[in-house]
């Protein structure tokens, strides 16, 4: 940087060009606010361009604070009540986005998530807001009159300084622990921090017998610590995956307890029953493969269940393979960690943060907004929309 350089000003500086960061940018610049945007990738958007294989899954029109995880679990009530799934609809509809329902509310483009990172630049443009990327943060101080930023590209000074610099997951795509830093240099508490909706790595026993099987998908129920997810899991190499698991891995820490109900939608002991009348010269692997993969129903009878027709499992051997099914113990070793989680569960404390405007109740002038709060979602598009909300409630107060 250049000492001698005139410093920038801005009314409201915006650390973060992801979803929060270019949702709180435009809003701010449409109240007539001077808005300056900086991050330190090369490119805006980043994650909102891989997100949903491509196709951004940008809302979920259920969203409430019930598929939240957070220490404080009424703080994103008063954002997500102000900036709902449907405002998000109507920028997306006026920018004439096709886009479709996959399922349980999950809202995805038709084409391609670079449609929704272009409407937000298109916005960002309309509000005049400008937008710096490659520029990394060099320091930050608060004077009397507003925060001095210093970056590789000069001195910012602003009134309003937004932290939207995201959690850590996914480091390629640029996630640091920046948002933290910050939030502690200015004496703000930050919760532990761990990777959330992640793949769950097996060792040991399960591990030698379920490896081989990767690539096999079946439906199932995941539970925990009193949470339920009912999807697909997908046997991984490592461990396993799918969005039952990445939704119940948020619940999870090494030690707890999990389990999963491999035949979901069916009462277990009644179908065996009726398979040991109506089957019972086939084998208990023959007719498991007719309600979950072929692989599965043979692995399930090689190491956990009896491997022979089904009429000659008694009463007592059916009830055994029946609470099996429902309530198959699955012992977890770890995740896959940052590099693959979708989200970030913790980070900077909510009870000092101002829940209607996003505002630090510790410093007049610095916002929190996004990933970076300890606010995550479920799976499914929750996470964009708490950016949505939170980005626009930050935006009209900055």
């Amino acid at each position: 940087m250049n000492p001698g350089r005139t410093p920038q000003h801005c009314d409201v500086l915006v650390i973060g060009a992801g979803a929060a960061g270019l949702m709180c940018a435009l809003t701010a610049g449409r109240r007539g606010r001077v808005v300056q945007v900086i991050d330190h990738a090369n490119k805006p958007g980043k994650k909102i361009l891989m997100s949903g294989g491509g196709r951004c899954n940008f809302t979920n029109t259920g969203t409430s604070a019930a598929n939240f995880i957070s220490a404080n679990p009424h703080f994103c009530k008063s954002a997500l009540a102000r900036y709902t799934p449907a405002d998000f609809i109507e920028m997306v509809e006026r920018h004439r986005i096709a886009w479709h329902e996959k399922e349980l509310g999950q809202l995805f483009c038709d084409i391609s998530s670079k449609l929704i990172v272009r409407m937000l630049l298109d916005e960002c443009q309309q509000a005049a807001v400008r937008i710096r990327t490659d520029c990394a943060v060099e320091g930050i101080e608060r004077g009397a009159d507003g925060f001095r930023v210093r970056t590789g590209h000069g001195l910012f000074h602003c009134a309003s300084l937004v932290i939207a610099s995201g959690g850590l997951s996914i480091p390629s795509m640029g996630a640091s622990g920046f948002g933290y830093e910050v939030a502690r240099q200015f004496g703000h508490a930050v919760l532990p921090t761990r990777a959330g909706l992640v793949p769950l790595t097996l060792s040991g026993r399960h591990q030698e017998r379920l490896a081989d099987l990767s690539g096999v998908a079946l439906p199932v129920e995941a539970r925990c610590n009193g949470q339920a997810f009912r999807n697909f899991m997908l046997l991984t190499h490592r461990g396993v995956s799918g969005p039952a698991i990445l939704q119940i891995s948020s619940y999870w820490q090494p030690g707890d307890d999990l389990r999963l109900d491999l035949l979901p939608g069916h009462d277990p002991l009644q179908w065996l029953r009726d398979m040991k009348r109506e089957r019972g010269t086939s084998e208990l692997r023959t007719v498991l493969a007719e309600v979950m993969p072929k692989r599965m129903a043979q692995r399930l009878c090689e190491h956990w269940l009896p491997d022979r027709p089904v009429r000659q499992l008694d009463e007592p051997q059916l009830k055994q393979a029946a609470a099996l099914l429902a309530d198959f113990p699955l012992v977890a070793s770890g995740t896959e960690g940052y590099r693959t989680a979708e989200v970030t569960l913790g980070g900077v404390d909510t009870r000092q943060v101002s829940s209607s405007t996003l505002e630090s109740r510790q410093v007049p002038g610095l916002y929190f907004v996004g990933e970076v709060l300890d606010v995550t979602g479920w799976l499914g598009g929750y996470n964009f929309q708490w950016a949505w909300a939170s980005g626009h409630a930050a935006g009209q107060a900055a």
